[in-house]
């Protein structure tokens, strides 16, 4: 029997090599030319394919940076952009059909701090107001509505009530930038003026031809109590920026009182200077003492071009007590009622609302001015344009202003207003 040797490889016929060679080399051409002549097809088709992934690529790309840099209102992500209303206004609306024209709708708006006991001098700036096409508001600060009502003009305005409010609180509240952003000024005023010289048309044409973004009527010294003496008109004049008192304002001077500088009682903003001041009223400080001090930061630009008093339409400050009557006479009449037990002493050291109101303006005005050092130190991005100027500034509380008992809350915090202001 044969035996089969497995221990070493079986010989190979170069024959039957040559032939599995060659039956090799047909097969690899033959997958060779199916790639080649696909590759033709294939690799073009996949360029534009490749192409195409990129063009739809870029346009989503453009697409979300163009709408990332579509910055709607908070809270409207979910909607179309056309479909979102941004502002409003204080235009009534009938309650069917609609108004016939655009052509008398008020570009201005004039608000108004009132009480019941100033009824005369309100309908006197209400009624000049109305006839120069403004939109009107009144806050009132009494919570008296219903007797405005005998009133031609009571439905022609608007009400809001809160009671012992100051406007600052009212403004806060219900004058948004958002919804005032149709007028072209905004009058804030109080209640304790005369407007028997003014006329709110030219005035809000001085304003614009001057570039008066933050402004006031002057005050006529003969009938007014001024505070501050650039608030007191100039004669044959139309508008003055600054004031010269020897000793304190100058030429040179470049910082509130001097220059750059309006009251609180009747200021008027244009729309951009109102959006600035709006964001700097406080919501808890609501008697803003302090703020005018500020207002040059919202002047949009140079508080000393842009921030003036107007003297050739004017007003008469009279200077009415208003914050705090109402509760003081209210404590009065229960005073009255007999409450008081026979030889019970009287409560002479009861407090006077009018005297706790100019208390707590003190305190505000602290406050606010803390504050204000506080934001500026932290915020590193902000830039003081006014810093050198402002160092010349000191607030001027005079006695003068500051009647009976008042002296005394004066005198107790005065050194507080030192702290905040040193002398130079």
């Amino acid at each position: 029997m044969k035996s089969i040797n497995n221990t070493g490889p079986l010989p190979v016929d170069p024959k039957s090599r040559k032939s599995c060679f060659c039956s090799f080399l047909p097969a690899a051409s033959f997958l060779f030319l199916v790639f080649f002549t696909g590759s033709a097809f294939i690799v073009p088709d996949y360029k534009e394919k490749l192409s195409r992934w990129r063009i739809v690529d870029s346009f989503q790309n453009l697409k979300f940076v163009t709408c990332k840099n579509q910055c709607g209102p908070p809270g409207s992500e979910a909607l179309p952009e056309g479909i979102v209303s941004k502002t409003s206004n204080l235009e009534m609306r009938p309650l069917w059909g609609f108004p016939k024209s655009k052509e008398n709708s008020s570009s201005n708006l004039f608000t108004l701090a009132v009480g019941i006991k100033q009824r005369d001098i309100v309908d006197e700036m209400v009624k000049k107001f109305l006839s120069s096409n403004f939109t009107v508001m009144l806050f009132h600060y009494d919570g008296v509505v219903d007797e405005w009502k005998d009133y031609k003009w009571n439905d022609h305005v608007i009400h809001v009530s809160a009671r012992n409010q100051t406007k600052w609180w009212f403004a806060k509240r219900f004058l948004h930038p958002d919804i005032v952003a149709e007028y072209n000024y905004i009058f804030l005023w109080d209640e304790d003026l005369g407007v028997k010289n003014f006329n709110p048309k030219r005035y809000v044409s001085i304003a614009e031809s001057k570039g008066l973004e933050i402004s006031q009527p002057a005050l006529d010294m003969a009938k007014s109590e001024i505070h501050q003496q650039i608030t007191a008109r100039v004669r044959k004049s139309i508008v003055h920026r600054r004031t010269f008192k020897p000793g304190i304002c100058d030429g040179n001077s470049r910082a509130p009182p001097c220059t750059g500088w309006v009251e609180m009682m009747a200021p008027v903003f244009s729309k951009a200077a109102w959006r600035c001041v709006w964001y700097m009223i406080q919501n808890d400080l609501i008697h803003a003492w302090g703020l005018d001090y500020q207002l040059g930061y919202c002047a949009q630009g140079d508080r000393i071009k842009n921030i003036g008093v107007v003297d050739a339409e004017y007003i008469v400050h009279y200077g009415r007590p208003t914050l705090g009557g109402t509760d003081e006479n209210k404590e009065s009449s229960h005073s009255n009622k007999g409450d008081r037990k026979l030889g019970e002493p009287s409560h002479s050291n009861k407090k006077d609302p009018r005297l706790e109101v100019r208390r707590q303006s003190f305190i505000e005005f602290k406050i606010f001015h803390k504050r204000w050092e506080k934001a500026a130190a932290e915020d590193k991005c902000w830039v003081d344009p006014y810093k050198e100027a402002d160092k010349q500034s000191i607030p001027s509380f005079h006695l003068a202003e500051i009647s009976g008992s008042e002296v005394q809350i004066f005198q107790s915090i005065k050194w507080s207003i030192l702290v905040l202001y040193p002398s130079p």
